[in-house]
């Protein structure tokens, strides 16, 4: 059963939330697979993952590059159903879904306020379909996550 995580990105943008869900999974030992379409949201995303940490960086490098199949994170512009890197995590930064992210064991779909419709058309699609475990979180004001509504 895939499990998808909605992230409603209300105070903070995909930069600067993407760092802490990759420092679980990399603290975890899996892998992460990020998809974004938009190659300047691809830049701001690697250059966050350098800078997330004051004494260190996340590692990572870009799909495609000649030492894809050892990085930890691998940032992509489309979905590899079978990244090179091995990923069972997606994260789907530019909040657009893809369906073969179901084949991993956890996707994350990260979306702001312009991308709400397809949020929640996406959730009843998730919700009629067999073998999706999903779940909502939002954020407060003071940056901290809580599931629910």
């Amino acid at each position: 059963m895939a499990r998808v995580d909605f992230y409603r990105l209300t105070r903070d943008p995909v930069e600067r939330v993407l760092p802490a869900i990759a420092t679980r999974i990399l603290g975890a030992g899996d892998r992460l697979l990020v998809v974004a379409a938009p190659a300047l949201q691809r830049q701001a995303i690697d250059e966050a993952l350098w800078t997330h940490a004051p004494a260190s960086f996340l590692p990572h490098g870009a799909a495609g590059s000649p030492d894809e199949e050892i990085e930890p994170i691998l940032i992509a512009g489309t979905l590899d159903p079978s990244p090179a890197n091995r990923a069972r995590h997606v994260a789907l930064a530019d909040g657009e879904w893809r369906d073969d992210a179901l084949g991993f064991d956890r996707a994350f779909l990260l979306f702001d306020n312009s991308r709400i419709d397809d949020a929640r058309a996406t959730w009843r699609k998730l919700s009629a379909t067999e073998g999706a475990e999903i779940h909502f979180w939002k954020q407060d004001e003071n940056g901290r996550w809580a599931e629910g509504p």
